[in-house]
């Protein structure tokens, strides 16, 4: 099992740690807040009640997975994933700034039906805007430990290719092919969530399709990852379809949301929120479908050997992934230095 083994491995994945545990206490103590000033039957009865427990869970989800993500790319020593998960910090933090808003509108309107009491807002105001300056520090923090493990990183990242830069670069974008991978299920997966609880209004027919979507985004992206590494053109080709039906399908929410239709009120009571998660997807799915077609295009040019092996892990793994490639170690006092060739 993987252990971070240096000041900057232990820096990062301590500071993300810290920061969501932070975060996650204010948020939970909003929710607690929120909860017990909550009168009975209003969370079932309104859209605005239920917008602080989505936040909640969102949050929640959100830095479990980045924990995750932060130990995934420590251990693989993946310096894209690494900066990646800065860029992920930097959504959060837009998230956590729009809810500040958006729960200020759903207090608003549960004080006028009486639900809650109106001062609750002032009393869980400071926590709202502690979070997003929570986040804004971590994402300094977690941007100059990138930087550092960046120089750390630096001669291993890519040590099981060989000195041929065209190669390289071919591995640089199967990483970011991969790193989009991970991020575009967070993101696609937040969005339905919210859209599922909170908005109001669709039809029984759009709200299974939504649920059916779910399992069906994880096994896309499941096989997204599986058919790069065969390079599988014909697998690839379906992705990339789906692809462009998923950025087809927020691009028509988004359209949905600000358009002029009596619809448009369904998605009022967290639009900004669904707004800041559909953008972000979008570029997402952009950036993803750009990258598919880069690594679609690099089939067949050497690289599909060496995808699958990166270990990272000392001397031992080092010695297991010489031997794996065929590559010569180094044992008793004789000097050398082992490098792959490219047939």
């Amino acid at each position: 099992m993987y252990m971070p083994n240096s000041l900057w491995t232990w820096s990062f994945f301590v500071t993300a740690a810290v920061q969501a545990i932070i975060t996650l206490f204010l948020e939970s103590y909003v929710f607690g807040k929120f909860q017990a000033d909550l009168k009975n039957g209003a969370e079932s009865k309104t859209t605005q009640a239920k917008t602080i427990v989505t936040y909640l869970s969102l949050f929640i989800f959100g830095f479990l997975y980045q924990i995750a993500l932060v130990y995934d790319a420590l251990r693989l020593q993946n310096t894209i994933q690494v900066i990646g998960l800065c860029a992920y910090n930097v959504g959060m933090l837009i998230y956590a700034a729009v809810q500040v808003g958006q729960i200020n509108d759903a207090v608003a309107g549960l004080g006028r039906m009486n639900d809650v009491d109106p001062a609750l807002w002032h009393d869980v105001r400071p926590y709202l805007i502690a979070v997003p300056c929570v986040l804004g520090l971590g994402t300094v923090v977690m941007a100059f430990l990138a930087w550092k493990l960046y120089d750390e990183f630096a001669w291993k990242i890519y040590k099981h290719i060989s000195a041929d830069l065209r190669l390289k670069r071919r591995y640089l974008v199967y990483q970011i092919y991969i790193a989009l991978l991970k991020f575009d299920f967070f993101f696609f997966l937040g969005f339905t969530v919210q859209f599922l609880v909170v908005v109001r209004g669709t039809t029984n027919v759009e709200f299974y399709l939504t649920i059916v979507a779910v399992p069906v985004t994880i096994a896309v992206l499941f096989m997204a990852a599986y058919w790069v590494r065969k390079e599988n053109r014909v697998g690839m080709v379906i992705i990339i379809i789906l692809y462009f039906g998923a950025l087809a399908y927020f691009l028509f929410k988004l359209f949905r949301m600000y358009g002029h239709s009596e619809r448009v009120q369904d998605y009022l009571p967290t639009r900004r929120s669904l707004t800041v998660f559909a953008i972000i997807t979008v570029l997402m799915l952009v950036s993803t479908i750009v990258n598919a077609v880069w690594c679609t295009y690099n089939f067949n040019k050497g690289l599909k050997p060496h995808l699958g092996r990166h270990q990272t892990q000392g001397s031992e793994d080092n010695k297991t992934y010489q031997q794996e490639f065929g590559m010569p170690t180094v044992s008793g006092s004789g000097q050398g230095q082992s490098r792959m060739t490219i047939d």
